[in-house]
């Protein structure tokens, strides 16, 4: 089975001011229907491991593949479109746009991908909100809304292309102990029951036993894995 997302070798170093490495020699594959967290101390690169994976950032060496394509030779237009159709990002802070409703903010990624008619691509936001819980809020702006909420809405939006791959980092941070368990159980079920690849930077004991596997990393390294 072709990996969802597979990094050989990857590394990322900063030149300026001074060298220095945020990932270091970095290798990992993740398969569909599994959910995979990356742990590990501050600082110790794991974020900027993440945004490696998701095409956010480019290694300074090593490859990156998605679906098994190299992407480090593509050009940005096409990385971004690889982002915007295969990939969703959940992050600790959910930068939903605060002038925009429930339903509008998922929507804007169908908007940008231009697969499907605008009525298209109300029902299926609508239908994403129903999906995690908010089928009543799609009115909703984020200013009205509680912090799960607001991470349950960007969920949705992760999910708006339907994409076989989701990055988070530090989703619960902001939760507590009740929407931190709805945010495993959601991501759970997207791995095991939908077939998608998740990874997710944590510091959160609950989420990282929650994952399939564990990747632990230290001082940009990837020092074991579980």
């Amino acid at each position: 089975m072709t990996p969802l997302i597979e990094a050989n070798r990857v590394s990322r170093t900063l030149a300026d001011p001074e060298p220095f490495t945020l990932v270091c020699d970095a290798s990992l594959s993740v398969a569909p229907g599994e959910m995979v967290a990356i742990v590990g101390p501050s600082g110790c690169g794991k974020s900027s491991l993440l945004y490696l994976l998701g095409l956010l950032d480019r290694p300074t060496s090593g490859s990156i593949s998605i679906d098994g394509r190299v992407t480090e030779d593509l050009g940005e237009a096409e990385r971004t479109h690889i982002r915007l159709e295969r990939i969703g990002y959940v992050f600790q802070f959910h930068f939903l746009l605060p002038e925009l409703t429930a339903l509008a903010n998922v929507a804007l990624p169908m908007r940008r991908l231009a697969r499907l008619t605008g009525d298209q691509i109300a029902e299926r936001a609508a239908a994403l909100l129903e999906k995690v819980g908010l089928g009543d809020g799609a009115g909703k702006r984020p200013e009205r809304m509680s912090g799960g909420e607001r991470q349950r809405v960007a969920i949705a939006r992760a999910l708006a292309n339907d994409p076989a791959i989701l990055l988070s980092d530090e989703p619960t941070g902001n939760l507590d102990s009740a929407n931190t368990r709805m945010v495993i159980a959601e991501f759970q079920r997207l791995a095991h029951e939908e077939g998608r690849g998740v990874v997710c930077v944590t510091h959160d004991a609950t989420v990282a036993a929650a994952a399939d596997r564990r990747i632990h990393m230290l001082d940009g390294r990837i020092v074991a894995g579980d």
